[in-house]
């Protein structure tokens, strides 16, 4: 299992991760796309890099709009997990 980041390694980690938002003990994160499939492509992409972390973000549809979350439930806050995710997510949208 993994630990939660201490608050210095918190802000830390989010320097690396810049377009993610810290707020109730989860990153967050919402993408714009130009048309509903391609966000759709985005999440179905998305779902193959999580499923092989094995750590999967909370994700919302809205149109053309992705809200993602990323969270370890397991120890109620933010691990290496979610920023490793975050940054394969980053390399995603880039």
């Amino acid at each position: 299992m993994t630990d939660l980041l201490e608050a210095d390694d918190l802000t830390a980690a989010l320097k690396k991760c810049p377009e993610w938002e810290y707020e109730k003990k989860a990153l967050t994160r919402t993408v714009e796309f130009e048309e509903f499939m391609d966000a759709i492509d985005f999440v179905n992409d998305l779902a193959e890099i999580a499923e092989e972390a094995q750590h999967h973000p909370d994700i919302t549809i809205r149109h053309t709009k992705i809200s993602l979350k990323l969270t370890t439930h397991d120890v109620g806050g933010v691990t290496d997990l979610d920023i490793a995710l975050a940054q394969r997510v980053d390399n995603l949208v880039d």
